[in-house]
């Protein structure tokens, strides 16, 4: 049969999903955590723990902000 040489388009997941309209504010919010984590790691491995893991929580306060975001959508 010649069936099987046909081409079937895929599709992907984002194909038919609404365009997030909040999507520039959540990279931004992740691009913040990452620098943010990026400086606390480095801070506390290389300076002073305490203040290494202040810059991680404030950093994480960024990725919670995202992901509230993300599940109230």
């Amino acid at each position: 049969m010649d069936n099987d040489n046909q081409y079937i388009p895929h599709r992907h997941r984002n194909d038919d999903a609404p365009k997030d309209k909040k999507i520039r504010l959540r990279n931004w919010l992740n691009i913040i955590f990452m620098v943010g984590a990026i400086i606390g790691v480095l801070v506390y491995v290389l300076c002073n723990h305490d203040i290494g893991i202040i810059i991680v929580l404030a950093a994480m306060i960024f990725k919670i902000m995202e992901v509230s975001l993300r599940f109230l959508q």
